[in-house]
């Protein structure tokens, strides 16, 4: 069912985390977040971060994207070490942070505004994007015009613009209602599957992280540390009918008796 942690450093391999920690420093104290983490992602995996609220999840998933440093330890991508901010990752957050004033295609331009003059290929990527989250119909539209799921499509069709190697998700379906939350569970499945990145995500939803990972990382309270990774058997198809299976519900049990431990102590 489980490994314990290691690090497995394979040819495959897209991300290796290798020893990482992290403390912040202030005049009165010191409190670090994370301790001794190593973990390895395979190029075109998908991994599940759950952990107690303050583990320190959402300050791991920054450092791979180069958004915050490391204390100690080396993340990787394709061997080349993680120092600052890349293209090759695309972030998406719990809330989807779109610019009222712009259109949604406008929004999701944005990225590519930024680095210079978008080209025709750009605004075809667009258009592909746009249909494959299925709002090739709302692309003129505003923020304000879209439901929450609607807007949080947009917000990964703008993740994906650049053509990043790795997605990372921080709590991408959190702010939405539970049947909005499990459709686009099954819509980013079939998006992973026909795009093949590797993607990272962070979760406080047992029963999601089981349903979309192919390996589900659980942490410790603070100071974060892996506890167990914990394999999920079933293939990178998904649909509802996983939801019925008993070892989907044996696997998010023993998931959940882990944090509840974690919890307590």
């Amino acid at each position: 069912m489980s490994t314990s942690q290691e690090i497995l450093i394979k040819p495959d391999a897209a991300i290796v985390i290798d020893g990482v920690s992290k403390t912040y420093h202030s005049r009165s104290s010191h409190v670090t977040a994370l301790k001794d983490i190593s973990l390895s992602v395979k190029r075109g995996g998908f991994v599940a971060i759950v952990g107690p609220s303050g583990c320190g999840k959402t300050t791991l998933l920054r450092m791979m994207a180069g958004l915050e440093a490391r204390s100690e330890g080396r993340i990787s991508l394709n061997g080349e070490a993680v120092h600052g901010p890349s293209s090759k990752f695309g972030m998406v957050f719990q809330r989807p942070v779109l610019l009222e004033w712009r259109t949604i295609r406008r929004n999701v331009l944005l990225p590519v505004e930024l680095k210079g003059k978008p080209t025709p290929a750009d605004h075809k990527n667009i258009d592909r994007l746009l249909s494959l989250v299925g709002l090739s119909d709302f692309g003129e539209r505003y923020p304000r015009e879209l439901s929450g799921g609607m807007q949080q499509r947009a917000a990964i069709c703008r993740a994906l613009i650049d053509d990043p190697e790795v997605i990372l998700l921080d709590e991408p379906f959190g702010a939405l209602d539970a049947m909005t939350r499990e459709h686009l569970n099954l819509e980013f499945n079939a998006l992973w599957r026909s795009t093949g990145k590797t993607v990272v995500m962070i979760t406080h939803d047992i029963p999601e992280a089981v349903f979309l990972a192919e390996r589900v990382v659980v942490m410790s309270a603070r100071p974060g540390r892996i506890v167990e990774i914990v394999n999920v058997p079933f293939g990178p198809l998904r649909d509802e009918s996983v939801l019925a299976d008993p070892v989907f519900g044996a696997l998010a049990a023993h998931i959940r008796a882990l944090l509840e431990t974690e919890e307590a102590e």
